[in-house]
């Protein structure tokens, strides 16, 4: 059912005219305002471990582009859907009603307070990450239903499938994820705030693992991706290593951080590569490391390339001092096979400022 939900739901009419050409890719997209569109095995993934049911009436926060809620529609009785960018949830209103997706009701506000004279629901999907789960959400999720929230610190989230039983949660870690945050209120309770002066990575040497099969801690939206071990690792027993035989198959592994350019003007990349028969995707593409710069509203600020990486090869140290746009203040590195077809093996991977 979420299959020929996804199938039937025209994702190019929620994205921007000028980013239409990547509508069907499975990638996030800018909407404006500083939000994006999840790609869209994230809304797969995230509807399915909701289990939606005909007769469930569906409370999601975070409208963005309207484009989870029209998937669900075709799935549930009802969904109640909050946007705290009133422009963003005037357009998403605007484009699920000319669509005709009769069964979802929009509205502007803070989705930290849920939409208590609708409730309860049956289910709740939360596509934005506060550091914890809003109280106002769990009185408003029924006895017995079901809630996935991304949860934890900005660049380091978890998906977490909620089940209301007896009057509390109970809890279950999926995988690692990114979102961008859940502002208003929940971002004023928010502890945890990561420094921009001080540019990391987490689990670069990927000794921590978790789920079945294994995945590295701290990375996401992993894919064509498998978890390696072996004592010779250039660091600590474990690796990474992507492998694809389908030409123009991505195959990734994503971590976001804070870096401020007017603070950070360069940055000290490192890490280990091995690689095995590695050929070309049917554009050309190639294995590399890319580091993606975004200014305060999430609009590109640049990009520094490490690779690319062809044919075989053993392990080798590679390293590059690569400077910071002055408007960035995050980024997200992206490092795979992206579309290239063969192995290529990964480890120790270090980032950090550069010394004056």
């Amino acid at each position: 059912r979420v299959i020929e939900a996804m199938r039937t739901t025209p994702r190019h009419e929620f994205v921007p005219l000028q980013q239409r050409q990547y509508a069907y890719l499975d990638m996030a997209l800018p909407i404006g305002e500083g939000q994006t569109i999840s790609p869209p095995f994230v809304v797969a993934y995230m509807t399915e471990q909701l289990d939606p049911q005909p007769t469930d009436r569906v409370l999601e926060i975070g409208t963005g582009s309207g484009y989870q809620a029209a998937v669900l529609s075709r799935l549930v009785k009802e969904v109640y859907t909050i946007e705290i960018v009133e422009s963003l949830a005037r357009r998403a209103a605007e484009t699920l009603k000319r669509l005709k997706y009769d069964n979802v009701f929009v509205r502007a506000g803070d989705g930290f307070a849920g939409w208590p004279e609708k409730a309860p629901f049956d289910k709740i999907i939360v596509t934005c990450s506060p550091e914890s789960v809003p109280p106002p959400l769990v009185e408003q999720l029924r006895e017995g239903g079901r809630m996935i929230i991304p949860l934890g610190q900005r660049y380091q989230q978890l998906f977490y499938l909620l089940k209301k039983q007896n009057g509390q949660l109970v809890q279950e870690a999926l995988k690692p994820a990114l979102f961008v945050p859940m502002t208003g209120q929940a971002e004023k309770l928010r502890k945890v705030q990561p420094d921009p002066a001080k540019p990391s990575l987490v689990n670069g040497d990927f000794e921590q693992a978790m789920g079945d099969p294994p995945e590295p801690v701290g990375w996401y939206y992993l894919r064509q991706l498998t978890w390696q071990e072996d004592p010779k690792a250039p660091s600590g027993g474990h690796y990474i290593t992507f492998s694809n035989t389908h030409p123009g198959r991505p195959a990734q592994a994503l971590q976001a951080f804070a870096v401020d350019g007017r603070k950070v003007q360069t940055l000290d990349v490192s890490l280990w590569v091995r690689g095995k028969d590695i050929r070309p995707g049917p554009a050309g593409e190639l294995p590399i490391l890319a580091i993606l710069f975004y200014d305060e509203k999430r609009e590109p600020a640049g990009e520094a390339v490490l690779g690319p990486w062809r044919w075989t090869f053993d392990w080798k140290k590679v390293e590059a001092r690569v400077n910071v746009p002055p408007r960035a203040r995050e980024a997200i590195l992206r490092l795979g096979l992206f579309g290239a077809v063969g192995e290529l093996s990964a480890d120790d991977l270090r980032l950090q400022a550069a010394a004056k």
